[in-house]
């Protein structure tokens, strides 16, 4: 549930999806593309060409254990991020997952997509019985260090050579939020 506080701008909705269309995959590589162009592309520093891009979002929907959330802009797709489960073999981590890949489109910024795609999220684990969810940032993802500070994400951690950007090595920040008590 979004708190009335939230600024969801008409005509955002954010989804789980398991299927992509056509028109989808090129949305969310455009999307994809123009986040890594200015700076947001989660893991990307340079965009990959357009075939291994739309390899990339049709794989993300085969891998198991992987769940990928959109927003939409007007029906198009305007950012996406991933809910990654634990490994079944990480027996004493199964309260948790994480989140991965998160970014938004240039042009659909300020609108709060990225707030709906985590609450989508946070709304999924919960009902999937996941009680901790937790991600890791560059320190030059301001935008995204300030929503996930905003909606009560804890960072608990600094790698401080975590990634290179341009040449110079850059922190990595860790967070974690506990989305629902299960202690008996």
């Amino acid at each position: 549930m979004i708190a009335p506080s939230d600024t969801i701008q008409p005509g955002v909705i954010a989804e789980r999806v398991t299927e992509l269309t056509a028109g989808d995959i090129s949305d969310i590589v455009d999307a994809c593309t123009q986040a890594i162009v200015e700076g947001g592309g989660f893991g990307w520093l340079t965009p990959p060409d357009r075939p291994d891009m739309e390899k990339y979002w049709r794989g993300v929907l085969l891998m198991p254990g992987r769940h990928l959330f959109v927003s939409r802009v007007d029906g198009i797709i305007s950012g996406a991020a991933q809910l990654i489960e634990t490994p079944a073999n990480l027996e004493a981590q199964r309260h948790s997952a994480q989140i991965s890949g998160h970014f938004v489109a240039p042009w659909a910024r300020g609108r709060g997509n990225g707030k709906a795609i985590v609450r989508s999220i946070e709304y999924f684990a919960r009902e999937a019985g996941y009680s901790v969810l937790k991600l890791d940032l560059r320190e030059t993802q301001e935008a995204a260090i300030a929503l996930y500070n905003g909606l009560g994400y804890v960072r608990w951690g600094i790698n401080p050579y975590y990634a290179m950007v341009d040449g110079k090595m850059v922190e990595g920040y860790y967070y974690t939020k506990k989305i629902q008590d299960t202690d008996q």
